[in-house]
């Protein structure tokens, strides 16, 4: 890592009540106070750390804006680097001119993500604690908030320190009975062993469990309102997302293109489609709507069916049944309201998640929503426990698994322990990968390279 002092603005760039432009570096104490004079008169560069002073920003003699800069001094801050932080007026045009100011007193800008990356590369947090700050920042829901929070905090590298201190305790044993055969060590059983590759492969497994369910949490769950049309599909949009987002009429194909939205439902963040109305059309534009909506029903997480109680099943809601029944899918029979002429018995027996609603009055949405949580599995979600939040993390963990496999393997066929010992090392090394105990710069140039910058 190079020693250049980096600036960038760490709030969003707009009008608001305070932005604060972050300096990291070596230089960051020096150049801010060539720039900076505090109302007490006191310097910067006099100042310990975790402390703070009122004053201006000065650019050619010309006072900029009243600021707050707060020093942080090495080893003490965020990028265990000397840190100023300056906190102005709130706005576009003097965030970036302070900004442009303290590059002309001797910083560079910084790069996407390179405050973590220095956090990272100076040990102040491991790699999956990093990662955890970008989906901080990204959360949709409250649960999602709070994995990353909790991620941060060290719940996922708990469960993988856990995981490596048995592999490197038992690689270490090989070593040192291999190593020094004068000495008295112990030989590590045929027994003890497997035991240890067991709760390895046990933990790990819990481990990858996590991975789907902390997408939905994190991503959330690809859901497809399907029906055929003037069923209510786009009244329980309105519903879900809680405003008009679907054009609602009497006329049937409507609704002829995608029309999403992104709301929370309980402990579950929905990307929600309202689709065509399905049904055999010779109208040509209304017929590629059909078709896309039969697409996305293919390929979604959820599908909300939804099936008009005022009206008796045709060959349309029949063919809706048989292409989603063996889907995650909840029948909603909607207008319950109105005189029942649907067979609600040939849905349920075909269909397992069933709900009655009134999209039109909101009857039943609390129900659908129980649903929807259950089937997403968040209302027993966890996320103390710590959980896998991206692909790079799985596919060290799955890596690491497929090593440890071929090391029980290679014991119970009889193999030499030093062959055992070199799959053990394997997966190790793909746990410290996991971590960023032993990373590639291109992975880790990689991590960083979707964070936002000024973070």
């Amino acid at each position: 890592m190079d020693n250049k002092t980096i600036a960038a603005i760490s709030t969003a760039q707009g009008e608001g009540g305070i932005g604060v432009i972050r300096v990291s570096g070596e230089n960051s104490i020096q150049i801010c106070n060539g720039i900076f004079k505090s109302v007490s008169g006191k310097k910067l560069t006099e100042m310990k750390g975790y402390r703070a002073a009122l004053g201006y920003v000065y650019k050619n003699g010309e006072k900029l804006d009243e600021v707050i800069a707060t020093v942080f001094r090495a080893p003490n801050s965020y990028t265990g680097e000397n840190i100023v932080e300056l906190s102005c007026h709130g706005g576009i045009f003097i965030t970036r001119e302070i900004l442009r100011t303290v590059i002309e007193a001797g910083a560079v800008p910084a790069e996407a993500g390179e405050f973590t990356k220095r956090a990272f590369l100076n040990g102040k947090l491991d790699l999956t604690e990093a990662e955890a700050v970008i989906d901080i920042i990204s959360a949709k829901s409250k649960n999602a908030a709070r994995a990353a929070v909790l991620a941060k905090d060290g719940a996922l590298w708990r469960r993988i320190e856990n995981i490596k201190n048995k592999l490197v305790s038992t690689a270490a044993h090989f070593s040192a009975w291999a190593d020094y055969p004068e000495e008295d060590i112990e030989q590590v059983s045929e027994e003890s062993l497997n035991n240890t590759f067991n709760e390895c492969l046990f933990d790990i497994k819990k481990l990858l469990d996590t991975y789907d369910l902390g997408q939905t949490v994190k991503e959330g769950l690809d859901t497809v309102i399907a029906g055929k049309p003037n069923t209510g599909k786009s009244t329980l949009m309105n519903l879900i997302a809680g405003k008009n987002k679907s054009i609602v009429t009497d006329i049937p194909g409507t609704t002829r293109d995608i029309i999403e939205e992104t709301v929370n439902i309980g402990n579950v963040t929905l990307r929600l489609s309202d689709t065509a109305g399905m049904r055999d059309t010779e109208d040509k534009v209304e017929k590629i709507g059909v078709d896309i909506a039969k697409s996305r029903v293919q390929n979604c997480g959820l599908v909300l069916a939804v099936f008009d109680a005022g009206r008796e099943l045709d060959d349309d809601d029949r063919k809706l049944i048989a292409d989603v029944q063996d889907a995650p899918v909840i029948a909603i029979i909607n207008k319950t309201d109105l005189d029942k002429k649907l067979d609600e018995k040939y849905i349920e027996d075909r269909i397992d998640k069933v709900v009655k609603i009134s999209a039109k009055n909101g009857d039943g949405f609390e129900l659908l929503c129980e649903m929807i949580e259950n089937i997403a599995g968040t209302n027993n979600f966890d996320p103390s426990e710590g959980i896998l939040a991206n692909e790079r993390q799985r596919t060290a963990v799955i890596n690491a698994q497929k090593a440890l496999t071929e090391a029980k393997e290679a014991l119970n066929i009889g193999m030499t322990f030093d062959a055992i010992t070199v799959n053990i090392e394997e997966a190790i090394e793909y746990i410290l990968e996991l971590t960023g105990e032993r990373v590639s710069e291109v992975v880790v140039d990689n991590v960083f390279h979707n964070f936002c910058v000024g973070k």
